[in-house]
């Protein structure tokens, strides 16, 4: 684009007709850009929408300033055609014609009346105004930007948004039917009340895109560039995330009824390996009782009766195909049986615990012994008395744990005496088991 210099001297033959094609040329180059934005698309979908809101107010300043460049392009066409002229009057121009040509390619000549001239509201109406070529060039670039901005910006939203809510909103209901396949309808269950939500704010937001577009667009307008931004798809992207969420639940249902019947029988066994472990454990605490003295034995707790309960409404909710009820109940009734079954196994651990303590016992008591008769000790009188102590304790019921864990201790104490090295120049203990 050229730069506006003041009129000056007159120009020189060569320099008017440079100036001619200059001018010739963005001539062309504005009339193929109002050309391009009277058939462009978007333009004429806001010529038939019934817009709203800022699309509204936005469009009907685009549409005047459209107007007016139609008015400026034909003054710049006038003027352009009026130089034309007078340089075509003969080959070489007179100083009259230089003249002339100088004041219609630099000069104030273009004159532009009422809606066509730069006044805003602010500063009242102008009757006219005389403006160059160039500037009115610069003014028409403007405003072209300005409207193309519009245009650019609305066709952006409504090829984006639409289409994309059209294919959530067949997603909602391919959704919705398998909802209401599984039983999961608004007011029954929150799934079915979130469809509902997802539903409402689909439509909505379909209206609102189609009548007003450029409240959806994000950037500034008007811009540098037109069309500088993009589609705001908040509040779409918030829509697909929840229906998102909806479609895995009900996917977590329908898997429930895929396999509901394997699940419960899962649970079943699992309540069951439980029940026999709180049932052995009862056993041994009786026989931990009758067997130990003196040892503090916890109490083992009945069957599970809550969770009984909870698997029977299961039960029946599969039976009723109440899919939406039964898959929050399953999931948890899983977990709760097999934290059961790790407490019933709890349980017969530490009822146990004693007779495990004397079979360590016994087992330590045996091992001495043989270590005894390694060092042939197996007939020696005094640890004898001591091993024999320590069994009848050990294998006496009830047993007194603390006075056998003591027997054996002594035990063990007589035999590393036993077996200690002998004074300096003292015999040294043998191995006595090949003498026989």
């Amino acid at each position: 684009m050229a730069v506006a210099r003041p009129t000056g001297p007159a120009l020189t033959r060569e320099e008017v007709d440079r100036a001619l094609a200059r001018l010739g040329a963005e001539h062309e180059a504005v009339e193929t850009s109002l050309l391009a934005l009277q058939d462009h698309a978007g333009r004429r979908l806001l010529e038939g929408a019934e817009l709203t809101g800022v699309s509204k107010s936005r469009w009907a300043a685009a549409e005047q300033l459209i107007g007016r460049l139609w008015v400026c392009f034909d003054a710049y066409t006038a003027a352009l055609t009026a130089a034309r002229e007078v340089r075509a009057r003969r080959r070489w121009p007179t100083p009259g014609e230089l003249s002339e040509l100088t004041e219609l390619l630099r000069g104030s000549a273009v004159t532009l009346s009422g809606d066509a001239t730069l006044a805003l509201a602010t500063e009242g109406a102008r009757l006219s105004e005389q403006l160059s070529l160039q500037v009115l060039l610069e003014r028409m670039n403007g405003w072209y930007a300005q409207a193309l901005d519009v245009v650019i910006a609305a066709d952006s939203v409504w090829t984006a948004l639409p289409a994309r809510i059209d294919l959530l909103a067949a997603e909602l209901r391919r959704v919705r039917s398998l909802a209401h396949s599984v039983g999961v309808r608004p007011g029954e269950h929150p799934s079915g009340d979130d469809l509902e939500r997802i539903t409402d704010e689909l439509t909505e937001l379909r209206a609102e895109v189609l009548t007003d577009p450029l409240a959806f667009w994000t950037g500034a307008s008007p811009s540098s560039a037109p069309g500088g931004g993009r589609p705001d798809t908040t509040r779409y992207d918030r829509a697909a995330r929840a229906l998102e969420d909806v479609r895995r639940e009900i996917e977590a249902v329908l898997d429930v009824r895929q396999d509901a019947e394997q699940r419960l029988l899962r649970v079943r066994d699992v309540l069951s390996r439980a029940d026999r472990t709180l049932t052995e454990a009862r056993h041994a605490r009786a026989e931990v009782l009758s067997k130990i003295a003196a040892f503090e034995v916890p109490v083992v707790s009945g069957p599970p009766t809550a969770l009984y309960e909870q698997l029977s409404a299961a039960a029946d909710h599969r039976r009723h195909a109440r899919w939406h009820r039964l898959s929050p109940l399953l999931e948890g009734l899983e977990q709760r049986a097999e934290d059961e079954l790790l407490r019933a196994r709890d349980a017969l651990t530490a009822v146990t615990a004693p007779l495990a303590v004397r079979a360590e016992l016994r087992g330590r008591l045996d091992a001495y012994r043989a270590k005894a008769a390694r060092y042939g000790l197996a007939e020696d009188a005094f640890l004898g008395e001591r091993h024999d102590a320590a069994r009848r304790m050990l294998w006496s019921a009830p047993c007194d744990l603390v006075a056998a864990e003591m027997a054996v201790m002594r035990y063990q104490q007589a035999l590393a005496e036993a077996l200690a090295p002998p004074p300096t120049g003292a015999a040294e203990p043998v191995d006595r088991r090949g003498e026989a």
